[in-house]
């Protein structure tokens, strides 16, 4: 199932490669590049990603659209 969600858009404003993030996130870059491309993952890996980028959990709207986190 795809999702629309804004991670590569936030990545790319943050100068961040898709290695660092992954990195940062402590996932994998293959699961990284799956979300991008739309991909469904667990509400864990959702929060990670959010934190990673510097987010707080209720800006989550912000990177994945009409998710709960």
């Amino acid at each position: 199932m795809n999702q629309t969600n804004n991670v590569k858009k936030i990545r790319e404003e943050k100068m961040l490669s898709k290695a660092e993030l992954a990195r940062m996130a402590g996932i994998s870059p293959l699961t990284l590049d799956r979300i991008e491309r739309g991909k469904d993952c667990r509400m864990a890996t959702k929060r990670k990603i959010l934190l990673a980028l510097g987010l707080e959990i209720k800006q989550r709207e912000r990177v994945f659209k009409q998710q709960n986190v």
